[in-house]
């Protein structure tokens, strides 16, 4: 009993420890996203959102369509969709990151057990960093994603990091979390 303060200090230092995550988190760029996929059902969001498909990244972005405010989604395997913000949606705060219209790319990675859920500016950093032009990433199949203008690319499996081309920086990452296809993601940082 006479270590019970010492066993109960070396448990919440574990536990403290363990919540940290792997990973930096970018901080310089406001973001925040909720969308309740419960209520939109969109199928591009689901695949992404899906703990069992890891390897499948979404492009969300903000615009417009037929004069309603919308989310696009798309897929790196794809597919896209689109649908209204509904009134829950307008009451709420939407920051997506450097550029609305450039938008968030989440999804699962394929390398880790259990697979861990990522989201990702969908500007190059590089680009961004160095000019202030906003260039959108595109995505192959395989989780890699790519500046047509620099040519950089960089792996959305492993948190972003550079793979090919000039020296630079990784992807500038977000906090994010799901609860299922069908359920609520959040992006924030």
């Amino acid at each position: 009993m006479k270590h019970l303060p010492r066993h109960i200090a070396l448990l919440l230092l574990i536990l403290l420890s363990a919540c940290t995550g792997t990973g930096t988190y970018d901080t310089t760029n406001k973001c925040y996203l909720v969308i309740d996929n419960s209520v939109h059902l969109d199928p591009t969001l689901m695949s992404a959102m899906n703990s069992m498909s890891p390897g499948i990244f979404c492009r969300i972005s903000l615009g417009m369509k037929g004069g309603a405010e919308t989310y696009f989604a798309q897929s790196n395997q794809n597919s896209s969709t689109s649908f209204a913000l509904n009134g829950v949606d307008k009451a709420r705060t939407r920051i997506l990151g450097i550029y609305d219209e450039c938008g968030l790319i989440v999804g699962f990675g394929n390398l880790d057990s259990p697979a861990v859920f990522y989201a990702y500016d969908a500007a190059c950093p590089n680009c961004y960093s160095t000019s202030s032009l906003v260039r959108i990433l595109k995505m192959n199949s395989a989780g890699i994603a790519e500046c047509s203008d620099c040519k950089r690319t960089y792996n959305l499996n492993t948190g972003g990091n550079l793979i090919s081309g000039e020296d630079g920086r990784q992807l500038y990452r977000y906090r994010a979390s799901t609860t299922g296809p069908q359920g609520v993601l959040t992006v924030s940082n």
